[in-house]
C-alpha cells in the first residue's frame, strides 16, 4: 500500500488542531492541577541599525540629448560621412547634398555683391555729382561779376564825386551792382542745397544698393550652407536611414544624433511616494543583463500630476561613460527616499494585527512566558521593520509560533531548524501517485 505524503495545507491544520488541543488539555488540567503546557517558539533579537526607506519602480531609459536632423533642402545626398555608431562632435560635418545650382547662385549674388560695393566706394570717395560740380561753377562765376561790378561802382563813385561822371551812369552802375549781388546769393544757395540734399540722396541710393546685393549674396551663402549637413551636438550616430544618391526632404530625419554619455531614467510613480523623494537623491538603476546596478541621482520632481494616470514623473540621471545602457531599455528603479540610524529593527514577520486594526508583537520574557506588547512601527526594508515605540534594543522578539500564542503563556525558545533533505522515497510516491 502507497503512503501519501502530506501537504503543507495538511500539515498547518495538524499543527492548528495540535494547538487548541494544547490549549483545551491546559483549561482541563488547570482545573485537574496537571503541569500547564510549554509552547515551543523561535526568537530574535530587536537591535539598533540604519534602516532605509526604499522606493522601486520601473522606468524607460532616454539619452541626455537627441538631435534628429531634418535637411532645410530637398537634394539627393551627394556624401556620408559618418555611419551609424559614429562617435561625432557637435558642428562637425556630417553629410554633403548637391549643390551645383546652389552654388553658382551664390557665385552670382557675390559679384552682383562686389559690383554694388565698388559703386558706393566710388560715391563715397569721389568729388561732388556733376550737378554740384556745375553748381560750385555758377557761385564762382557770380562772384567774379560781383567783384568787377563793385569795382565798376566804386570807380565810377569816385569820379561822380570829382564831377567827372554824370549822376546816370552811378545810378546804372549801383543797379548792376545790385543785379550781381542777387545773382550771386541765389547761386550759392542752389549750391549749399546741392550739398546738403543732394549728396545725402546719392549716398543713401548707393548705400541701399550695397545693402540690397548684400543681403542676396547672404540668403544664397545661407541656401548653400543648408547642404553641408553638420552635428547640433555631441553623440553618436544612432539612425542613418539613406543611402548616397537617394532623396533627402525636408520632411523626414537624415540623421538621429544622440548623446548616451549619460541616460534618464524616466518613471511615473504614486504620489504618496514621490512627497518622500528629493532632488539630489541617490538611486540605482537595474539594467536587464547588467550584473551591478548603474548609480544616479534624481533630477527631475515633476511638480504636477499626470491627468491621465495621476502619478508623478521623475528623472534620474546617471553617467553612461562605456555606452552599456540603451536608451528604450525597460529598467529598474531603485530610490533612496529616507534614511534612519540607530531604529530599532526587528523582523516583519514578528508582527501581529489585531481586528481592530492595532500592531502587537510576542516578547519572550525572562520569566518563561510571552508577553504581548502593542508596537508602533516606522519604515520597512524588505523582511525588516523599524519599531517606534513599544520594544527596545536588545529585548527578544517571538519570530515564529507566536499566531494564536496567548499573552502570558509559557514558551521554550528553541534554536531554528535546518531545512532537512527530501526522503529519498518522496520522488517515488510523487512518481507513483503520478
Amino acid at each position: 500500500m502507497l503512503r501519501i505524503a502530506p501537504s503543507n495545507t495538511q500539515v498547518w491544520v495538524r499543527a492548528m488542531t495540535a494547538a487548541a488541543i494544547c490549549l483545551l488539555c491546559a483549561g482541563c488540567s488547570k482545573e485537574a492541577g496537571e503541569k500547564e503546557p510549554v509552547v515551543p517558539v523561535q526568537v530574535t533579537t530587536a537591535e539598533k541599525k540604519t534602516i532605509e526607506q526604499l522606493v522601486s519602480t520601473a522606468a524607460v531609459l532616454f539619452p541626455l540629448a537627441q538631435s534628429a536632423i531634418v535637411p532645410k533642402i530637398s537634394a539627393p545626398v551627394k556624401t556620408f560621412y559618418v555611419n551609424r555608431g559614429s562617435t561625432v562632435r557637435e558642428g562637425q560635418l556630417l553629410a554633403v547634398l548637391e549643390n551645383k545650382d546652389l552654388t553658382a547662385a551664390t557665385e552670382d549674388t557675390k559679384g552682383s555683391y562686389d559690383q554694388a560695393l565698388a559703386t558706393y566706394e566710388i560715391s563715397t570717395a569721389s568729388d561732388l555729382p556733376l550737378e554740384i560740380q556745375k553748381s560750385e561753377l555758377d557761385v564762382q562765376a557770380a562772384k567774379k561779376l560781383l567783384d568787377a561790378q563793385q569795382k565798376i561802382y566804386d570807380s565810377r563813385q569816385e569820379l561822380f564825386q570829382q564831377g567827372a561822371l554824370p549822376r546816370k551812369e552811378l545810378d546804372q552802375s549801383g543797379v548792376d551792382l545790385t543785379q550781381a549781388r542777387n545773382q550771386y546769393e541765389m547761386a550759392q544757395k542752389h549750391l549749399d542745397a546741392l550739398l546738403a540734399i543732394g549728396k545725402q540722396n546719392t549716398m543713401k541710393s548707393a548705400a541701399g544698393q550695397l545693402e540690397s546685393a548684400k543681403g542676396k549674396y547672404m540668403g544664397a551663402e545661407a541656401q548653400l550652407s543648408y547642404s553641408e549637413i553638420r552635428s547640433p551636438i555631441n553623440g553618436v550616430i544612432a539612425e542613418r536611414p539613406l543611402y548616397p544618391g537617394e532623396m533627402a526632404t525636408t520632411g523626414a530625419p537624415l540623421l538621429t544624433v544622440m548623446d548616451i554619455s549619460q541616460v534618464i531614467a524616466r518613471a511615473h510613480i504614486p504620489q504618496p511616494e514621490a512627497a518622500m523623494l528629493k532632488i539630489g537623491a541617490k538611486a540605482d538603476i537595474t539594467a536587464p543583463g547588467e550584473e551591478e546596478p548603474v548609480h544616479g541621482r534624481v533630477t527631475v520632481i515633476s511638480p504636477a500630476l499626470d491627468p491621465n494616470s495621476t502619478t508623478v514623473e521623475i528623472w534620474v540621471s546617471a553617467n553612461n561613460p562605456q555606452r552599456h545602457l540603451k536608451p528604450g531599455t525597460s529598467v529598474r528603479l531603485t530610490i533612496l527616499a529616507q534614511t534612519v540610524p540607530d531604529a530599532v529593527v526587528i523582523p516583519a514577520p514578528s508582527l501581529l494585527t489585531a481586528e481592530d486594526g492595532k500592531t502587537s508583537a510576542m516578547l519572550a520574557g525572562d520569566d518563561g512566558r510571552a508577553h504581548q506588547k502593542e508596537v508602533k512601527v516606522g519604515l520597512r526594508e524588505g523582511d525588516e521593520v523599524q519599531i517606534l515605540e513599544g520594544i527596545q534594543a536588545g529585548e527578544r522578539v517571538v519570530t515564529s509560533g507566536a499566531y494564536g500564542l496567548p499573552d502570558k503563556a509559557k514558551i521554550k525558545v528553541e534554536e531554528p531548524s535546518t531545512p532537512a533533505e527530501k526522503p529519498a522515497t518522496e520522488k517515488s510516491d510523487a512518481g507513483a501517485r503520478e
